[in-house]
Order: C-alpha cells, then structure tokens, then sequence
C-alpha cells in the first residue's frame, strides 16, 4: 500500500481498511501457527500497513483540528 493512495481516501475508508488489515493479520498469524504460512514477511508487511493507515489518519484528524470544523484556520488566544 502505497501512502500516496492512502492519503486520497476518506477517514471511514481508512477505518475499514484497518478492520480488513486486522482480520489479515489475524488470518496469517493463524496460519503460522498451524505451519501452513510459507511467507512469514507477510506477517510484518500487514503490521506495517496497518502502522502507516493509524499514521496517516492521525494526521487527517490533527489537520481537522487546526483548521476547526468550519474549515477556517483556528486561533490561538
């Protein structure tokens, strides 16, 4: 996942992302323990996924906090 087309999605996207991303994690983490995953780097791709998805509505919400639910630049008094 590339953060570029992260960042052209909305905030309910994001969240569902993370559920899917998650319910992946959980999947291969099953499968590890079964012996059935060839590919354990999956395991840390999803990690990291899931990381860079967090960051970047994180920012989203800090950006939306700095300019206020009016869209205009907040002041600070």
């Amino acid at each position: 996942m590339r953060a570029k087309d992260l960042r052209d999605m909305t905030m309910e996207e994001l969240e569902s992302l993370v559920i899917e991303q998650k319910e992946k994690l959980y999947s291969l983490r099953f499968q590890l323990e079964l012996s059935q995953l060839d590919d354990t780097t999956q395991i840390r791709q999803v990690k990291r996924d899931i990381a860079r998805i967090k960051t970047l509505m994180r920012e989203k919400e800090l950006r939306l906090e700095k300019t206020g639910k009016n869209g205009k630049k907040a002041t600070s008094d």
